[in-house]
């Protein structure tokens, strides 16, 4: 199976392409082949609970032999990302200001981008803490400008935390030289930054450590699907964030007959072209357009089944 040597893999794409099923017949596959295995959903449209039928929830979830699973929800962790500021900072900033700093930070809980970070803080206390616990870490993302603006954070949010850092720094020496005869003072804010900067370090070194991380876009053959598999390709790319492999999902089978699929399959075949020779570098694997929605185990494995042989088939001819 493919990303066997890696421990953690990015399931990304468009939404509606099948990412979720692709991310659990790969978990599936390979809790089967006897990795303890556990799948992360980050889409806020989860449909983990669905595709396994049962309720899974913020809480690790025990599927079946070897398979754990988790839907992470990133309201409630925004609440507990606010929560633990708070914390930081109590005792710290002066009593009487803080129910301006608690509304301030109410008020950033609802702006853009505060959902990415607490996200983000979540998936990071999965890759750093969970690590131990299971060998094979599959992330269900969502669809792909979210995904993206979560794996570019560690790059801006280490900038910005750096930032922070060096201005704290400068004014701690300020304030010890004037106040405290130039002995150090204690500054927990500075400490919680510097945690917060060395975990940021190491999800960044972990993402980028192609041993240990491998990313895979999932997609239709289909105009939107194809170019913006194509954009987030070059954006992550960016980020030193390379994508190897890619699943070209819903291919029509060749017996598909009659003429409305004849002529779907005429249109099909421009873009199944058009994705040859776009994706050069990328390991490219087709699965076929099933006759059904894959809501059961033995569709799963089926499609397991085809990934495993199709990137033989990919192997051989190579």
């Amino acid at each position: 199976m493919f990303g066997e040597n890696n421990r953690i893999i990015f399931v990304g794409g468009k939404g509606g392409v099948g990412k979720s099923s692709s991310a659990a017949a790969i978990a599936l596959e390979y809790a089967e082949t006897g990795y303890r295995t556990l799948l992360i959903s980050t889409d806020p449209a989860h449909n983990v609970s669905d595709i396994f039928q049962q309720q899974v929830g913020g809480d690790i979830t025990y599927i079946e032999k070897n398979l754990y699973a988790l839907e992470i929800d990133s309201e409630k962790e925004t609440d507990t990302y606010i929560k633990k500021v708070k914390e930081n900072i109590q005792g710290v900033v002066h009593i009487e200001m803080m129910e301006e700093v608690h509304r301030q930070l109410n008020t950033a809980k609802a702006s853009p981008g505060a959902d990415e970070a607490a996200l983000f803080d979540k998936l990071i206390s999965i890759i750093l803490e969970e690590g131990d616990r299971f060998d094979k870490l599959v992330f269900d993302t969502a669809p792909t400008g979210h995904t993206i603006r979560l794996l570019s954070l560690p790059e801006l949010m280490g900038i910005w935390i750096e930032g922070l850092l060096t201005k704290r720094k400068k004014t701690n020496t300020q304030y010890s030289q004037l106040l405290n005869d130039g002995q150090p003072v204690d500054d927990p804010i500075y400490d919680t930054l510097l945690e917060r900067k060395q975990r940021f370090t190491k999800a960044r070194e972990i993402l980028l450590d192609k041993e240990e991380t491998t990313f895979l876009f999932v997609l239709n053959p289909e105009r939107l699907p194809v170019a913006e598999t194509k954009k987030a390709i070059l954006l992550l790319e960016k980020f030193q964030i390379a994508v190897p492999f890619l699943i070209v999902n819903k291919v029509l089978p060749e017996k598909a007959s009659g003429d409305f699929f004849t002529k779907r399959k005429q249109n099909e075949k421009i873009y199944l072209e058009q994705i040859a020779g776009d994706f050069l570098v990328q390991t490219i694997l087709y699965i076929p357009f099933f006759s059904e929605d894959i809501t059961s185990r033995k569709q799963l494995k089926q499609m397991g089944t085809y990934l495993k042989e199709a990137e033989k088939n990919e192997s051989t001819s190579t």
